[in-house]
């Protein structure tokens, strides 16, 4: 494997494009210079030596590092260049747990060349069947204790897609913007950082793809800017993975095998779900259920936020207004209706000795301290708060023990945990010195945050030298001081933007424990690499209006690339009032996002779908689509939870050599074989659609449309959405019921829409939707224009058959044979003439 190793020396002046605004601030920087170069068949290492005096712009130079570079079966490369001393934080494998031995195959062929630059030093070039897709050289490598500097050239405009959590389009502005990695408490500013911390990246080049991801827990700036991306970190190490493609769905298979496959979810999950923070009491809940019932629109999942709790305190019920034998009778109503409940709760436990987790908190020593030993405070709900430190000892055994003392009062179907970048609502410890039996009269208000205090510069902890584009006035604001300790003896600067992540880990694996062959349900709000293998996400505090509908959609399909599939916003938003037209058309794209529930605000008006005749029938429209559908789309989350695609996806991953896809983000397809084009603008009964090459059929009369690659004005009065099937698919459906279970003790009816030569295919995963261990069928169908056939693996006893088949001919309007009661089996493979 030599000719991936290969060595080169540029005796190159600096490029001329390089100048202060593209490459400030370390244009002057030394670099480093290569020597001691050990190499094997897969993998070499060197060290890396200052080749000169310090630059020391934002922090310490580090003499001396060391360079390691490992190739996986040739189609990933890891580049690690650590402090030679490793005083330098580096992420735990216990925390992400990092896939380091790849042996996935079959994938662009990638090669590594560094490069010794006369004035820049050290740099390193990835290539990609002889194309260099990644190159830093020119570029003096910057590594200090607080402030580490990677930049490679990129092309002009390019196809950048990923970085977050970011509101954004999904194309990413390539020739000025920055995407800050900090997770922040903030309700969906438009293109900054809020809930998550994601540096993996996507490019396509002539129809290509390629990834990279930087394995950094620090807060980052990654700044696209004068045709370079410029990773600018405020600690830790370079560790970063390029993955070669060609396809965006290789990408994402090799990058979620390297940080952590979706998790399986449960198949109930793929119902609709009602919340909303705000409902005054379990009457109020019951009364919501019955209505969704009389509208005859479904509901699968009722969910409750903090309200159901006794003052805002974790674990504990509101006497009064959410009575628990109240909600132990509403959650077995729901559940004799094969409906399900779930319930949040906040890792912010109240500072109160009389309060049962936070007296057994203390007695396990379980929580956040001050540089002085003493118990961090911050403010949250329930006043002045203590925060678990998951790298606490203890901490699992008092996280389970509070989960299962709370359920056994409750049995929920799913968790959700928010609140968990961490969040505070003052800055610093500002309950520190007040006593400790200070504790408000309910129903308290929570006092405005004091004015923001003047940080200690010369604590850089506090204050970065270099300042990351956080929009807050220091990074501690609206979360934990960065100079909180963990029981490790780490601060918080180090960790903080994985203490979402860590969460979700532990809760997965209380509901693990307690329910050890159930596909649990978790919902976090603050995310990192890898966690989707432990926990589902939304995309937090969004606004109700157009821009954020638009912009939905981009977040949706941004956390494709993460690796967390099971994803969606708020419909009809969280903050501010809906209108019923708003209301209508987000119920449209939201009845398709992969999580489809509908939440919003307190002191917001109502807005569930029955609240409008014209949002309920768009409800029960989009929803018996959805429904419909069930089958097709638990097929598709469990490829994900194997290889990692998405199942909402870009028109970009399916038409990567097109053009005209490469910035659309008000279409999606879920799937390859379903294309949603919603209405996204106020006031509009159209909509321009982009219909790609090929057969396209509408999903609600079978009729056929000739993709030509360009827009297509298609009508979409008030309770409409289109939906096409893409020629080509096999769509396996289902008629649907008012719940998950009952659409499922339903019979099939295959859709086989013909491309334009007459061929079909599509696939359908059957299991139990529960447990892990259930037995399971993968079913591939193929059509030929003559002959349907089904085959694969039948280990799930399917009770139901497929009793109608729908052929679809191209585009001859008169040519679709239908089958009726046809009781084709789903658990043996056969084939029938048509």
């Amino acid at each position: 494997m030599f000719k991936k190793l290969r060595v080169s020396l540029l005796l190159l002046a600096l490029p001329a494009f390089i100048g202060a605004t593209a490459y400030a601030p370390s244009y002057q920087c030394p670099g480093y210079k290569l020597g001691g170069l050990v190499q094997n068949d897969n993998s070499f290492s060197a060290d890396l030596t200052l080749a000169g005096e310090p630059c020391n712009i934002y922090g310490n130079d580090i003499t001396n590092l060391n360079l390691q570079v490992k190739i996986n079966q040739g189609n990933s490369i890891r580049v690690q260049i650590i402090d030679k001393d490793q005083k330098q934080f580096q992420i735990p494998e216990t925390i992400v747990e990092i896939n380091s031995d790849s042996k996935l195959t079959g994938f662009a062929d990638l090669s590594f060349n560094y490069v010794q630059h006369p004035s820049a030093g050290f740099g390193f070039q990835i290539s990609r069947a002889g194309e260099v897709i990644f190159d830093t050289t020119g570029y003096p490598l910057v590594f200090e204790d607080q402030y580490l500097e990677l930049i490679s050239k990129l092309p002009h405009n390019a196809n950048i897609y990923g970085m977050g959590e970011t509101p954004d389009y999904f194309r990413r502005d390539s020739t000025n913007s920055t995407k800050t990695l900090w997770a922040r408490d903030i309700g969906d500013p438009f293109r900054e950082n809020v809930y998550g911390s994601h540096s993996i990246y996507m490019e396509n080049r002539n129809g290509k793809f390629h990834g990279s991801y930087m394995h950094n827990s620090h807060g980052m700036d990654i700044n696209l800017i004068d045709d370079t991306i410029q990773y600018r970190m405020l600690g830790g190490v370079i560790d970063i993975s390029f993955f070669g493609g060609p396809t965006a769905y290789d990408v994402i298979n090799a990058y979620t095998d390297f940080v952590g496959r979706p998790r399986k979810i449960p198949y109930w999950t793929l119902g609709f779900h009602n919340c909303r923070w705000g409902y005054k009491s379990i009457d109020e809940v019951d009364q919501v259920i019955a209505n969704y019932s009389k509208a005859n629109i479904p509901l699968e999942v009722m969910w409750i936020d903090i309200d159901y709790m006794d003052r805002t305190r974790d674990f504990t019920f509101d006497p009064v207004n959410f009575e628990i034998n109240r909600i132990q009778d509403t959650l077995n109503n729901l559940h004799a209706n094969n409906q399900k409940m779930v319930m949040m709760v906040d890792p912010a436990i109240q500072r109160n000795s009389s309060y049962g987790p936070y007296a057994r908190g203390i007695q396990d020593d379980v929580f956040i301290k001050n540089q002085d030993g003493s118990n961090y405070v911050g403010q949250v709900w329930p006043g002045y708060t203590v925060y678990p430190d998951w790298f606490a000892p203890n901490v699992d055994k008092w996280w389970s023990n509070e989960f299962n003392m709370f359920f056994d009062q409750i049995e929920l179907d799913g968790v959700w945990i928010d609140m968990n970048e961490v969040s505070s609502f003052c800055t610093g410890s500002c309950g520190s010195g007040i006593p400790e039996d200070v504790v408000p009269e309910w129903p308290w208000t929570i006092p405005n945050p004091p004015p923001p205090r003047t940080p200690n510069v010369n604590n850089t902890f506090l204050v970065p030298k270099y300042t990351i584009n956080n929009h807050q006035n220091e990074i501690s604001e609206k979360g934990i001081d960065t100079i909180s300790v963990h029981a490790n003896g780490l601060i918080d600067y180090h960790v903080h933007n994985l203490y979402g992540h860590m969460m979700a880990q532990h809760t997965s694996k209380f509901l693990k424990t307690r329910r050890p062959n159930i596909k649990p349900f978790l919902l976090t709000r603050s995310t990192f690499a890898g966690s989707g293998a432990y926990a589902d996400h939304w995309n937090g505090d969004n606004a109700s209006n157009w821009d954020n509908l638009h912009v939905s959609i981009s977040s949706m399909l941004d956390f494709g690339i993460f690796g967390i599939p099971f994803i969606g916003s708020d419909i009809c938003g969280f903050n501010g009032n809906t209108t019923e037209q708003l209301c209508g058309r987000w119920t449209q794209v939201g009845a398709f996002y992969p999580f489809s529930r509908v939440h919003n605000a307190k002191g917001q008006i109502s807005q569930e779908l029955y609240r409008w005749d014209s949002v309920a029938e768009s409800a029960r429209r989009a929803l018996n689509v959805r429904y419909s559908l069930l089958p097709y789309y638990y097929t598709k989350h469990h490829i994900a939870s194997t290889i990692g695609t998405p199942v909402a996806r870009p028109l970009v991953f399916e038409f990567s050599n097109d053009a005209n896809t490469f910035a659309i983000d008000a279409q999606f397809m879920i799937g390859e074989g379903i294309l949603i084009s919603p209405v996204v603008s106020e006031n509009a009964t159209t909509v321009d659609a982009y219909i790609p090459k090929g057969i396209w059929y509408d999903w609600y009369n079978y009729s056929p449309v000739v993709g030509m690659g360009q827009n297509v004005t298609l009508d979409a009065p008030i309770n409409h959405v289109n939906v096409h099937i893409r020629g080509g698919s096999i769509i396996p459906t289902q008629t649907p019921g008012k719940t998950v279970e009952d659409s499922r003790k339903n019979n099939f009816t295959l859709i086989v829409a013909s491309d334009e030569n007459g061929n079909a295919q599509g696939e359908l995963y059957l299991d139990d939707g529960i447990t892990y261990d259930s037995p399971s069928s993968m079913i591939k169908f193929t059509f030929d224009g003559k002959t349907l056939v089904s085959s694969g693996s039948y280990g799930y006893n399917q009770n139901t058959c497929i009793e109608k088949v729908v052929i679809l001919y191209g585009t001859d309007n008169c040519k679709q044979t239908t089958l009726n009661n046809v009781s084709l089996s789903l658990n043996c493979g056969w084939q029938i003439q048509i």
